[in-house]
């Protein structure tokens, strides 16, 4: 149940939400809200509006983000699924894959969402994260910890329906641009995507003819600034691809 308690904190008689909003937080009354929800005693409401004021994600003080519907959990470190990214888990359940994988899985929240609405689909995810790894595993099975189609089990090569690899993207140089909930609280080996962004989207792209099936399918997020050369890397490597975009994000998407 949530927990019922005045919102006046031990700092005076400031409210949550004034707490929120002094320290930038522009939904300040929904954050309020959520942590009211979660908490379970006043200490323990106090304690989360303290990280959130300090700046830590909202998602990693409550424990879990909101992602096509469903509450996927999150733990310090790991990086936050963005709704912008559930365009990729849309178009993986829209192919009906029998086995897919969600490649740099972070939290697991695309092949969560891939398994709750295709529960016959068999679905792996990896991370080099160990961080990633263990939160994930809250979230799903056949999770894997390694670099890329290495973490893998090998009788799986070949057979890949579906590949979704939400690879880090940022260029090196941006990450300092980033608002500091990312910057900070969040891995940096799950924001880096090399010099130009796309480092890891190219060997992603380089190996997975290996992986898929004949027909198979590839696909990862990429920026609008980005896409061009996303969509190269991945002609390079031998994919049918294609650009497709929505209101907040655009995907690259490849066919064997």
């Amino acid at each position: 149940m949530p927990l019922l308690v005045t919102p006046l904190l031990a700092s005076g008689t400031m409210s949550t939400v004034d707490r929120l909003r002094a320290a930038g937080c522009v939904f300040a009354e929904d954050e309020a809200a959520l942590l009211h929800e979660a908490a379970t005693s006043p200490q323990h409401l106090e304690e989360m509006v303290a990280q959130r004021v300090q700046g830590l994600p909202l998602e990693h003080v409550v424990g879990w983000a909101e992602f096509c519907g469903r509450r996927i959990t999150v733990i310090p470190g790991v990086f936050v699924p963005r709704h912008r990214t559930e365009l990729l888990a849309d178009l993986a359940v829209e192919l009906k894959p029998g086995l897919a994988v969600d490649l740099c899985c972070g939290s697991g929240a695309i092949g969560a969402v891939i398994r709750h609405r295709l529960p016959e689909t068999t679905v792996y995810a990896a991370d080099i994260d160990p961080v990633a790894v263990e939160c994930a595993r809250k979230n799903l099975t056949n999770v894997f910890e390694g670099d890329l189609f290495d973490a893998l089990p090998t009788h799986i090569k070949g057979h890949i329906d579906v590949v979704v690899a939400n690879v880090p993207y940022v260029p090196t140089d941006d990450i300092q641009f980033m608002p500091p909930e990312a910057r900070d609280f969040e891995a940096r080996i799950a924001l880096d995507g090399g010099t130009d962004g796309l480092d890891l989207l190219r060997r992603v792209a380089a190996q997975a003819t290996q992986w898929l099936r004949p027909g198979g399918h590839l696909m990862s997020e990429t920026s609008e600034r980005q896409a061009p050369r996303a969509l190269a890397a991945f002609t390079a490597a031998g994919l049918d691809a294609k650009l497709v975009t929505s209101e907040d994000t655009t995907a690259v998407v490849g066919r064997t």
